[in-house]
């Protein structure tokens, strides 16, 4: 582990610039993606990168290379692009950073229990196939997968004012999913694999519940063939923490990037219908929304002690009692908007600069049970794991398509029903959260693939939740 570091620090230490201030970001990135389909074992798919990126600060412009040649011709070479490129920008140029402060810290960070071996290879695939096989012999059956997907990361970050950040995670993807076919429908349930990640070693495996899953999550399909579809009308939605994570993601996360909201991503990603004079006055949602970046749960995705500027990471009340306090934005971003933010600085890897991003972004528990929150309903409907999402490019108008939901009257779960779909305006939604849940329904859960940025960057961001209820949401199934 950081192998490379004593030849990095000496070569940065060797590195020559004109500029005022200069860094250097070194990113090491391994991963494998096993699985077995109806019990046969696939190829893995293995991948490898590494390389660095170089950001030097003139005259108040900073300007970036990155390079994958890490000999020290290499590095120079790369920062003496980015030094060229600052002076030809400068006339240009949109702010003057000379005053921006820059970190000094040293530290490290590990992802939890990143000194133990994870299972080999085959071991893997041995888990993989026992489970595959468990899933049971039905003729409506017709696909079914196990999976598992394996990161592991190292940085490097070093600049010229002092700084020192190294990180080693490993960020692990179990999954399940099986399709049933009756000859005129088709039902997909799933456990895991886009919204269940977390960092850590086979401890992951065993807190998604991949193993023993198999005959449950196909009982599930089988019963979703049978179930009648989803009625349509207003009732009170009892949402999941594995659907309140593409909730949260979609119609808080990102309409709080700062970098959108100052118009950054309008041409690609859209914009959002936050201002930047709502914060600290916009209610966002009603008195029971607490929302946080919260980089310090140690199994989350995106959890570190700095961002990819090395600033450092704490705890943060974006939303209190549903009001808009804080953005999701960067040093660079809370320099331009003069708005406080958080260290969400972040890049997909070494050839990307780092931008506003969601990280560690959770609602905080409550005080109900689950049994609390089902007897609290008279007529409403529990809806979990997401299928299908649409939202408009300001964030605010959505229409969210869940794989399996359940009837709830008069305090009590009825039975099953399928294609069961909700829609919303999202202020207005969360200022519908009529309960939350406690400690018990919390479940810390995350997705590998958020997508934003030109280029586009593809990153791990965490979400934890407990279930919630929404008031008078408009419900509807696959005929409405």
């Amino acid at each position: 582990m950081f192998d490379f570091h004593p030849q990095l620090k000496q070569r940065f230490a060797a590195l020559r610039t004109g500029g005022e201030f200069f860094s250097l970001r070194y990113v090491r990135e391994s991963g494998q993606h096993l699985s077995v389909r109806k019990n046969v074992a696939e190829p893995p798919s293995l991948s490898r990168d590494e390389g660095a990126m170089l950001t030097v600060r003139v005259n108040g412009v900073e300007a970036y290379a990155a390079t994958n040649d890490l000999s020290q011709a290499g590095l120079q070479a790369a920062l003496q692009r980015a030094e060229q490129q600052a002076r030809l920008i400068a006339g240009h140029a949109l702010l003057d950073l000379r005053e921006q402060a820059v970190s000094s810290d040293r530290g490290d960070y590990f992802s939890p229990n990143l000194d133990q071996p994870f299972p080999s290879l085959s071991d893997c695939y041995q888990m993989l196939g026992d489970e595959s096989a468990a899933v049971p012999k039905d003729e409506r059956l017709v696909n079914w997968q196990v999976s598992i997907g394996i990161t592991q990361v190292e940085q490097i970050y070093l600049n010229s004012a002092g700084a020192e950040l190294r990180q080693a995670q490993r960020f692990v993807y179990p999954g399940l999913d099986v399709t049933a076919y009756d000859g005129s429908d088709s039902q997909t349930r799933t456990l895991g694999r886009d919204n269940f990640g977390q960092q850590g070693g086979a401890d992951v495996i065993s807190r998604c519940g991949l193993l023993g899953a198999g005959a449950q999550v196909a009982d599930q399909a089988l019963q979703l063939l049978l179930a009648p579809n989803t009625p349509q009308g207003p009732r009170d939605l009892l949402l999941m923490p594995d659907q309140m994570m593409l909730q949260i993601h979609e119609s808080i996360g990102h309409p709080l990037e700062l970098d959108r909201i100052l118009g950054d991503e309008r041409n690609y990603a859209g914009t959002s219908f936050v201002k930047a004079q709502d914060f600290g006055s916009l209610q966002y949602g009603s008195p029971l929304l607490n929302v946080t970046f919260d980089p310090e749960i140690p199994e989350e995705l995106a959890s570190y002690s700095h961002d990819d500027d090395g600033s450092a990471a704490s705890k943060q009340f974006l939303i209190r009692e549903g009001l808009l306090l804080r953005p999701l934005g960067g040093a660079l971003s809370q320099f331009r908007a003069g708005l406080k933010g958080v260290a969400n600085s972040r890049a997909c890897g070494w050839n990307r600069a780092p931008i506003d991003r969601m990280a560690n972004l959770n609602i905080e528990p409550g005080e109900q049970s689950l049994e609390q929150l089902i007897g609290g309903i008279e007529h409403g409907i529990l809806m979990s794991t997401n299928r299908s999402w649409s939202i408009d490019d300001a964030r605010n108008k959505f229409q969210f398509g869940c794989e399996w939901a359940q009837l709830i009257e008069n305090g009590q779960l009825k039975g099953v029903v399928k294609n069961p779909n909700y829609r919303g305006i999202s202020a207005q939604f969360w200022r519908n959260l009529s309960a939350v849940g406690d400690r018990s329904t919390f479940k810390v859960l995350g997705t590998p693939n958020c997508g934003k940025g030109e280029p586009n960057q593809v990153i791990r961001v965490g979400h934890a939740s407990p279930a919630c209820v929404f008031s008078n949401i408009d419900v509807f199934g696959g005929d409405a």
